[in-house]
C-alpha cells in the first residue's frame, strides 16, 4: 500500500494487511507519518517535557458505578 506523510510528503511503502494499514483504509481521520517524522516529534516532545514547561492537558478519568 502506498501511503504519503502528512507533515513532509514523502511516499513510502507499507504492507498492505499490517495494523498499520488496515486502520488508515478502515478509519480515514488516521493520518499516517513516516518514521523521521514521528522520530523528531518524540525527540522535540521529551525535549520540552525535560523543560519544565510542558504541560500535557489531559481529561479527567470519571469513574462510572455502573
Amino acid at each position: 500500500m502506498r501511503v504519503k506523510c502528512a507533515l513532509c510528503d514523502v511516499i513510502d511503502n507499507i504492507e498492505d494487511y499490517s495494523l498499520q494499514a488496515k486502520r488508515l483504509r478502515n478509519r480515514p481521520i488516521h493520518t499516517y507519518m513516516c518514521n523521521q517524522c514521528h522520530e523528531r516529534i518524540k525527540k522535540r516532545t521529551e525535549e520540552r517535557a525535560a523543560s519544565g514547561n510542558f504541560k500535557l492537558y489531559r481529561s479527567p478519568k470519571v469513574d462510572d458505578d455502573f
